[in-house]
């Protein structure tokens, strides 16, 4: 059972995260011939301001 958690910052619209999880399901089930059954795959979303990169936060980065 193939599990894909993919990590991303908070505001993609529900469209592009369907269309990411379809794509990500395509391509495990193309790629290894899994069962679409089998198939397990979830997004975790984080707050701007819980994202640090090089010492900025990702909130901060623009101002």
């Amino acid at each position: 059972m193939p599990l894909i958690e993919v990590h991303m910052l908070e505001g993609r619209t529900d469209e592009q995260k369907k269309a990411l999880l379809e794509a990500l399901h395509k391509a495990v089930r193309d790629s290894i011939g899994a069962p679409a059954e089998s198939i397990r795959i979830w997004i975790e979303e984080f707050s701007p301001r819980a994202y640090m990169v090089a010492g900025v936060l990702h909130a901060d980065r623009d101002k």
